[in-house]
């Protein structure tokens, strides 16, 4: 399966410039290193000054140094990573993200809050100050569809904390819409889209940028929502297409990181279930959509304090497999669901049903 991810990214057709040339080169290199039996430093020296390669694989320019001097791949020392950590939490001045925030901090951690919203990321920054002093927590406005503003977050939380263990990709969106696809406005499709989707990739991007450089590595978890298990999500399409969307990217990071042996950082998931947050109680408006936020459903706090342990069990273990931490896992989903039919459980328990 391994060729198969990595076939896509070579030229297969005879090279027809220097840039083929360097493609294939590149990928000798990382051939060779995988077995350990690397080529002459001067000819790796030669690859990597090759304009063509310069330009066409950035990514493969930060890690073939390190291939030509022997330092990638088994036994790679790096700075083990240990608890308090830094985490940074993209969309955390309310909702689920502010819960994830305030229980790092409970547990001791320093964060970064940010938000489109310079008001609400203040008035949360205060709040949680108040509760756990100024030189554990900061936050900053930040867009994540604005490329811009993800590598002024990147350039913050250096500043504040010169590195991070754990970045959430938390922020997203469902522009508060619940209505068919057909009847969904072009600003509300370009909010969805946009927020989940091309945020993501470019939070995932600049994250990954940032580990790779720093000396303890890092750990990315992305967060899931409806739709990410493939099943329907009628009224709200495109938000479940973008969480879908959010599965794949992750285990393409995954292979991407593990094609390279990039041994100091990993990309997981994280899925809340079902959280009162603005953004599901938006959509509390139908009878079922009430019979399921009262039976599966929890609080912020409740789901925040589940994940929170298990995100920092991750680096603790000191390994860099990927993890996907469920909080409503499907037996617990059943659970609760039978325990309304037979015994009238959580009837009401959020919402009025009729």
């Amino acid at each position: 399966m391994a060729s198969l991810v990595w076939l896509p990214a070579l030229s297969l057709s005879p090279p027809a410039s220097s840039s083929h040339l360097a493609d294939r080169r590149a990928a000798s290199l990382l051939h060779h290193a995988a077995t350990r039996t690397l080529p002459p430093p001067p000819a790796a020296a030669a690859s990597l000054r090759s304009g063509a390669l310069r330009h066409r694989r950035p990514y493969l320019r930060r890690i073939l140094p390190r291939i030509a001097a022997g330092n990638l791949g088994e036994g790679e020392k790096r700075e083990p990573m240990v608890p308090p950590y830094n985490v940074l939490i993209t969309g955390s001045s309310k909702g689920i993200g502010y819960a994830l925030a305030r229980e790092f901090l409970k547990a001791g951690d320093k964060v970064i809050l940010c938000s489109r919203s310079g008001e609400r990321v203040e008035s949360a920054v205060k709040e949680l100050r108040e509760e756990f002093g100024e030189q554990h927590v900061w936050g900053t406005v930040c867009d994540v569809r604005e490329a811009k503003d993800v590598r002024s977050l990147v350039a913050f939380a250096q500043d504040k904390l010169k590195s991070v263990d754990i970045w959430i990709n938390n922020a997203g969106s469902n522009a508060y819409s619940h209505k068919p696809l057909a009847e969904t406005s072009d600003e509300d499709l370009m909010e969805v889209v946009t927020t989940n989707t091309l945020g993501l990739m470019i939070c995932c991007r600049e994250a990954i940028n940032m580990m790779l450089n720093q000396s303890r590595g890092g750990h990315i978890f992305n967060m899931d929502g409806a739709g990410s298990d493939g099943r329907p999500t009628p009224r709200f399409a495109a938000y479940g297409a973008t969480k879908r969307s959010v599965v794949h990217l992750t285990k393409s990071l995954q292979a991407e990181l593990q094609m390279h042996e990039v041994k100091n950082v990993m990309v997981h998931n994280l899925s809340p279930g079902m959280v009162t947050t603005d953004l599901l109680m938006s959509g509390a408006n139908t009878k079922q959509a009430k019979f399921f936020i009262n039976i599966l459903a929890e609080t912020p706090e409740v789901v925040a304090e589940y994940l929170v342990r298990c995100i920092r069990v991750v680096p603790n273990k000191g390994t860099m497999k990927p993890t996907y931490i469920r909080f409503l896992t499907g037996l617990k989903a059943y659970s609760q669901i039978f325990s309304r039919f037979a015994f009238g459980t959580r009837r009401n328990r959020y919402v009025i049903e009729d």
